[in-house]
């Protein structure tokens, strides 16, 4: 194939026949009707004014052509090198030239669009150093990804870096050692994980030359040979091996690579050992069927060459944490040259490549990714199949739903790489960096220019928060249906935000449910810090905020009514939980009461208080009578005499309570008036409330009516529910408990 960069003399624009030369070269590659596609593009390209791009006398068409030729020799579609010359010579935005989409098709457009975007990304905030860290190193390779809709553009970026890389030299020192770095921890990965080795190579070796210029000399005549001689080499001893296994009768692939300077450097460093230690600067890769085969293969490679003592490791017998499994010898071949070689069986090797031992995750430590690694699997997926006539593009059409990233990547004014879900706003980039810039948050810049708080975000774009000196969060961000927000985080944030601001309104609303719930339930006052450390919560003050927020029921703290000193006193006896007989006064069926430390004990509600479920309560061990059941506050268990008080027992309501009813009194103050008693008791039927007994009197000198029902309910809350409607009746003042 030829090689722009080769044919055209440095510092000469590209013309007319330099571009139809190489044009020729590809005429075999694909169809009649895709070739002239990519001779529109170059025609197209011979249109536009020619520019010097970079200071080295290289034209924007020029790089165009070099970097397309990179992919061609990759063996990419027609319409990735027509989308790579479009985006470098097309000016964007420009009314005078048609879209690509309207010339070309979707698929080109759509690349061209992705490039441009790519291309807008700056990250000269944001050049990967060691300082800031693994996590915004891997931050970054992620963002570059994402940003593709396309797989094949990740392609072109790693292609249009080599050629840049290849180019470094015309720049200045500065810019050389930056631009080096930002490939060697970026570019180089990428193409790593993406098992595009021969840029992976160069690109790691171009990096050590500009940023090691010392040690990548002393490498490379320490080598004593150029890489093609080293691949020549490589390409003889594969052909004597293959030659032995086959007069073995073992069925086995052999391949090999010569190492590149970069990585004896990073090994040399990993392990601290000199350059005289490394014994894998020539390597070979043999893969079996069988197991068997695996260590048959070994006996033949030792039969061949010396084995060198101390260079052994069998990962198939000793798998390694990772379950990688591989068998690794080292032997003096050929010319005395030293040679390394893998044997393993064709599974280990996909497991080693694919699976959880790839050979990119432990040479790049960080935290694994599913996601990151769904979409590398993707791609790798297709450069597999992308030789295969017409099976590329069913890919690519198939994946298009598939390959669109969950995460996106968005970068702060100061370069920091913040990762977040897809769909995510300003809103949600504002609370990913602090909880006051997003509380503070009233406006976005997006790429330079203001963005509404709703629009999505997208991989590569810089967003700068506009914030005011004090102030929070509008209420409108908690709304679903107007999209401010995407993450679980900004949500719980603002929720908090708001919950800490009505602190002081809830704190009152909630003492006063409390002081309104005791009256009408007409119980005493309950131990406040009892309570409190039952609901978990640090002072009261708290509690009664979450009554006010509505977490906590009044009713439920208001039922923990004040018990008699000497048993709140007293230490806890141990409960047998068991279910006793409870016969309550007046009612049908049994109740759950738990009595403390007796078995089978006969319990009964006290008519004097008619304790409900709910109450606080305490029992009174009578004589011959089994325990009469009391409420805390009952004025009866109040008024005992200190003999009597010792037979005070603890009880408790059992967790689940029988189908139980209890009698309780409620008094009715109202304005007197017709129909008065019809509307109090239509509310007793519908609620299926059963009436014991019912007392009223009226005084025609106030005009007042004051009612006593005696009814039976299951526990608190109904009762609660029963005073709430009848406290809704016109003209009704005032309904409480009797007690």
């Amino acid at each position: 194939m030829v090689s722009v960069t080769s044919n055209v003399p440095e510092g000469v624009l590209v013309d007319s026949q330099d571009l139809h030369v190489w044009l020729a070269s590809l005429s075999g590659n694909w169809s009649k009707a895709e070739f002239e596609r990519l001779k529109q593009a170059c025609d197209l390209a011979l249109e536009i004014p020619q520019q010097d791009e970079n200071g080295s006398g290289e034209s924007r068409l020029k790089r165009a052509v070099s970097v397309a030729d990179i992919l061609a020799e990759m063996g990419l579609d027609w319409e990735t090198l027509a989308a790579t010359i479009l985006y470098h010579v097309l000016p964007a935005g420009s009314e005078e030239n048609p879209t690509p989409e309207s010339q070309f098709g979707e698929g080109v457009g759509r690349m061209v669009n992705d490039l441009r975007r790519i291309s807008s990304v700056t990250l000269v905030g944001s050049r990967p150093k060691r300082e800031r860290g693994e996590a915004h190193i891997e931050n970054l390779r992620r963002m570059m990804l994402s940003i593709a809709e396309d797989i094949r553009v990740v392609l072109v970026v790693l292609a249009e870096r080599l050629h840049e890389m290849r180019l470094l030299k015309y720049q200045p020192v500065e810019i050389r050692r930056a631009v080096a770095h930002e490939t060697e921890l970026i570019y180089a990965p990428l193409a790593n994980r993406l098992g595009i080795w021969q840029i992976k190579w160069e690109l790691e070796d171009l990096s050590l030359r500009y940023l090691r210029p010392d040690e990548y000399r002393d490498i490379a005549n320490r080598l004593g040979m150029r890489r093609a001689d080293r691949e020549s080499f490589i390409s003889t001893v594969i052909g004597q091996l293959k030659a032995r296994f086959s007069e073995a009768g073992i069925e086995a692939e052999v391949f090999g690579r010569p190492k590149h300077i970069y990585s004896i450097w990073r090994k040399m460093h990993r392990k601290g050992v000199g350059f005289d230690q490394i014994f894998d600067l020539r390597a070979l890769r043999v893969l079996v069927d069988r197991v068997a085969d695996c260590y048959a293969a070994l006996g033949i490679v030792h039969g061949i060459w010396r084995h060198i003592p101390g260079e052994f490791d069998d990962y198939i017998a000793t798998p390694k944490a990772n379950l990688y499994r591989s068998i690794h010898t080292a032997v003096i071949g050929p010319e005395d040259k030293t040679l390394e070689v893998q044997i393993r069986t064709r599974e280990m090797h996909e497991h080693a490549e694919l699976g959880v031992a790839a050979h990119w995750r432990y040479k790049e430590p960080g935290k694994q990714d599913e996601e990151f690694d769904r979409r590398v699997m993707l791609m790798r997926n297709w450069l597999e199949v992308k030789d295969d006539p017409g099976g590329a593009e069913e890919f690519i059409e198939t994946l298009k739903s598939d390959f669109e990233p969950q995460q996106i990547y968005v970068l702060t004014p100061q370069g920091r790489v913040m990762e977040l879900p897809g769909g995510s706003t300003s809103v949600d980039f504002a609370y990913a960096i602090h909880s006051d810039v997003g509380d503070r948050c009233r406006g976005a810049r997006v790429d330079g220019r203001i963005a509404p708080l709703t629009q999505p975000l997208r991989s590569g774009q810089s967003v700068e928060i506009l914030t005011v000196k004090e102030g929070g969060p509008s209420r409108d961000w908690l709304s679903p249906h107007l999209g401010y927000i995407k993450t679980s985080k900004a949500r719980n944030r603002i929720r908090h935000w708001f919950k800490h601001q009505d602190y002081a309104a809830n704190l009152n609303s909630g003492r006063a449910s409390l002081e309104r719930e005791i009256t009408r339930l007409g119980v005493s006052r309950p131990n406040l810090e009892r309570a409190t450390s039952r609901f978990n919560f640090k002072k009261t003050d708290d509690l009664l905020a979450a009554i006010g927020r509505g977490e906590v029921s009044p009713i439920q703290v208001a039922g923990m009514g004040s018990r008699p000193k000497d048993i709140a006193e007293r230490e806890p006896e141990q409960i047998v939980r068991k279910r006793t007989r409870t016969v309550p006064a007046k009612a049908k069926g049994s109740g759950d009461v738990i009595v403390a430390g007796v078995e089978d004990l006969m319990t009964h509600m006290a008519g004097c208080c008619k304790p409900v479920p709910g109450d606080d309560i305490v029992g009174f061990i009578t004589r011959g009578r089994g325990v009469t059941v009391h409420r805390g506050d009952c004025a009866a268990v109040k008024g005992l005499n200190e003999e009597e008080r010792p037979r005070l027992i603890e009880v408790v309501w059992a967790e689940r309570q029988a189908e139980t009813t209890y009698p309780v009194d409620i008094r009715v103050l109202a304005s007197d008036r017709k129909g008065l008693l019809r509307d109090i008791s239509s509310i007793l039927t519908n609620e299926e409330v059963d009436v014991l007994g019912v007392s009223t009197h009226s005084d025609r000198k106030t005009d007042r009516a004051s009612m006593r029902f005696t009814v039976e309910i299951a526990d608190m809350r109904q009762l609660s529910r029963l005073l709430d409607k009848m406290s809704q009746l016109p003209d009704v003042m005032e309904v409480r408990r009797q007690v």
